[in-house]
């Protein structure tokens, strides 16, 4: 039976610097908040831009950006769970009515940064679990791989659906699917721009887990909870470097970059990451 949620210090904002949207005005996009009692060490990255579905936007990358370089040097988190503020959307991909009002360089700075924020989330030296309670679509599905598990409602609808806008993966999906998938598979999704719903995508081995959703559509991140429950009795130290054997030998993020992060958790310090 799950426990009831007990919470350290409620929703925590963690507002980027010299960015504006349309989140500028509603409140931060990325909200955090640790959770206490038997479940202390479990913290929750809640996305929340309703207006947009949880699109990719400049706010929304920049906050969730900030967000994890200050999670990344706090010793107390020992899972790290990306969940959605909004009902049926996980994250509806990259925002493409803002990146219409980008130049062509713009776009490519864009894409730079989205990658980097996929890496980063790859790079987080606890485990990283995706709590996908409804759509996950382009980068939303992106985000979701770049975590180390994933557990979706059986309803929710996934896919890397760039193909069908005359676009490619561009935020890491056509390494990492291949990576969870393997190569045939992979190219058959992104060629097809097929979409998955939360059953399909565990019976391919794309999440670990699907439930059947609830009333209050949180029935992925109700399982997701209890997956973080059953890694925190583990040894931190041995989980995070099972998390660095296996991505070295799945070449899942720059080794560079596991190997440096390991050495500041072991000396205390923060690491420098060097990235691709």
């Amino acid at each position: 039976m799950l426990r009831v949620l007990c919470l350290l210090r409620p929703w925590r904002p963690l507002r980027a610097r010299g960015c504006a949207s349309d989140g500028a005005a509603g409140g931060s996009e990325i909200q955090v908040r640790a959770l206490a009692g038997p479940d202390q060490g479990i913290t929750e990255i809640l996305m929340n831009r309703p207006s947009a579905r949880n699109a990719l936007g400049n706010v929304f990358v920049s906050e969730l950006l900030e967000t994890l370089a200050q999670l990344r040097e706090d010793r107390q988190v020992r899972v790290l769970l990306f969940r959605s503020g909004v009902k049926g959307v996980f994250c509806a991909g990259a925002d493409l009515k803002e990146r219409e009002q980008m130049s062509e360089a713009e776009v490519g700075v864009f894409v730079q940064r989205l990658r980097g924020l996929m890496n980063d989330i790859a790079a987080f030296p606890a485990p990283t679990i995706a709590a996908m309670d409804g759509f996950a679509l382009g980068g939303g599905l992106e985000l979701a791989l770049a975590c180390d598990l994933r557990v979706a409602a059986s309803s929710a609808v996934m896919g890397l659906i760039e193909t069908t806008r005359g676009l490619l993966p561009g935020a890491g999906g056509t390494q990492r699917l291949p990576r969870c998938l393997g190569v045939a598979l992979a190219k058959e999704l992104i060629f097809t721009g097929r979409r998955l719903s939360g059953t399909e995508a565990h019976v391919l081995g794309l999440v670990n887990h699907a439930v059947a959703q609830n009333e209050e559509g949180d029935a992925a991140y109700q399982r997701a909870r209890a997956l973080a429950q059953e890694i925190l009795p583990q040894a931190p130290i041995a989980v995070r470097l099972g998390k660095v054997a296996i991505d070295r030998g799945t070449e899942n993020i720059p080794t560079r970059d596991r190997l440096e992060g390991m050495a500041a958790f072991r000396e205390k310090r923060t690491p420098k990451f060097v990235g691709k």
